[in-house]
């Protein structure tokens, strides 16, 4: 196993549904599968991560099928760098495991892993896709080995450029996920006076190249009921007085564009 404590970093083993380390420090793996490396001290708050609501219309809007094409690239940008079907991949940020679970889907011979800070989040995606293992942690710590992964996948997740480069092997890769130019530019023209394309991420990540930029865009027709699911997964839904979403939910048909940003970096 590539886990490690969080408290110690030793290596940690299952043991009668407990993972523990050689310092005895013991975490209890949940019925649903799935274990907590979040210690309390590392936490910013009561319950980090994405609120119930938030995460209960990004499940009912990825479930219908919208972002699918992203899906499907982003797997078939990992089965192009990654030969190996016995690959350990970690998907950063993975939520209710949409993602993630396309990923086990096709490396069936690798471990597949989900991480977030958000408990919920991961009790739903364990409950869901048995075959992967999610850990509730932070993406600033991750409780993974040193060059224990062939990859890592950021889907708008934050990380540490830090951390992504100790746990990744030399010669394996990082798939980021951002916002390309217009992404959502009709959902934002109805919050914002003036509608500001989203500028490119400038990351540059310590002993790595990059290896590829793909740009992915398309047009999505939604029901103002998914249209306002949408808004709801969005940083944006803060800012819509309640008109806005009135009128979304309101609307027979919500044209929105779906605009995506896939990079690749390979370890040195």
């Amino acid at each position: 196993m590539s886990l490690i404590c969080p408290l110690c970093h030793l290596p940690l083993m299952l043991v009668d549904r407990s993972w523990r380390c050689d310092n005895h420090h013991q975490f209890d793996q949940a019925k649903e599968g799935y274990v907590n490396l979040l210690p309390v001290q590392h936490k910013n708050s009561r319950e980090p991560g994405d609120s119930a609501e938030m995460m209960q219309a990004r499940r009912e809007f990825l479930q219908a099928g919208h972002y699918q094409p992203l899906r499907d690239r982003v797997v078939e940008l990992l089965a192009e760098h990654l030969v190996q079907k016995d690959a350990r991949l970690l998907d950063i940020g993975c939520g209710e495991g949409y993602y993630t679970a396309a990923m086990a889907a096709y490396f069936t011979q690798g471990q597949i892993y989900g991480l977030d800070v958000a408990k919920m989040a991961i009790r739903l995606a364990a409950r869901r896709y048995r075959d992967i293992l999610f850990c509730v942690a932070s993406s600033q710590r991750l409780p993974f080995a040193d060059a224990s992964l062939e990859g890592v996948v950021r889907i708008y997740a934050p990380c540490n450029e830090a951390e992504l480069a100790r746990v990744i092997k030399p010669g394996g890769i990082v798939l980021t996920v951002t916002p390309g130019a217009y992404h959502l530019q009709q959902l934002k023209a109805l919050i914002y006076r003036e509608v500001a394309l989203h500028a490119p991420e400038e990351k540059v990540y310590a002993n790595f190249r990059q290896i590829g930029q793909h740009s992915l865009r398309y047009d999505m027709t939604l029901t103002g009921d998914e249209a306002a699911k949408l808004l709801q997964m969005t940083p944006f839904a803060w800012r819509a007085r309640e008109d806005v979403w009135q009128t979304l939910k309101q609307s027979q048909q919500f044209a929105c564009d779906a605009d995506f940003s896939l990079t690749l970096w390979q370890r040195d």
